[in-house]
């Protein structure tokens, strides 16, 4: 793929990650992916966040969102039926959901486009500007 090396230079990185802790690894490449990508959006882990940290599915999430005076809570569409807008709405808190569109790029296999593959897949086929066009583009807030 056009953009292989660059990447396996990443992911090699990251799987050579030195610590067996499954959160601690998957923590580190996201880091590692949106330090590539140039996205500067600070990741804070949840229990670092002073709240009840019993709660549950949407009440955890108002808790987390209202520690951190969240006025905008973004959720994958998958999770449209898990979490109330009223609710949200009723603690100040705007909610909304992201869809990503359908797209296609150059794949290297040359045949049929294969969607829904991972963000490995984008960026070995796409320059970073491309990929980062179709991140920021290819989506709808509902």
């Amino acid at each position: 793929a056009p953009y292989s090396k660059n990447i396996i230079k990443l992911l090699e990185e990251i799987l050579l990650f030195d610590n067996a802790n499954l959160f601690d690894f998957v923590h580190f490449s996201v880091n590692s992916i949106c330090s590539y990508l140039d996205i500067k959006v600070p990741i804070i882990e949840s229990s670092s966040i002073q709240i009840d940290h019993s709660l549950k599915c949407q009440e955890k999430v108002l808790s987390i969102c209202q520690a951190m005076k969240a006025q905008v809570y973004i959720n994958p569409i998958g999770g449209i039926h898990l979490y109330s807008k009223q609710m949200f709405e009723n603690h100040g808190i705007e909610l909304l959901f992201f869809k990503i569109n359908s797209f296609e790029y150059p794949q290297f296999n040359g045949g049929e486009f294969v969607p829904h593959l991972s963000i490995i897949d984008l960026l070995m086929n796409c320059s970073l500007d491309e990929t980062k066009q179709i991140l920021y583009q290819k989506y709808n807030l509902l």
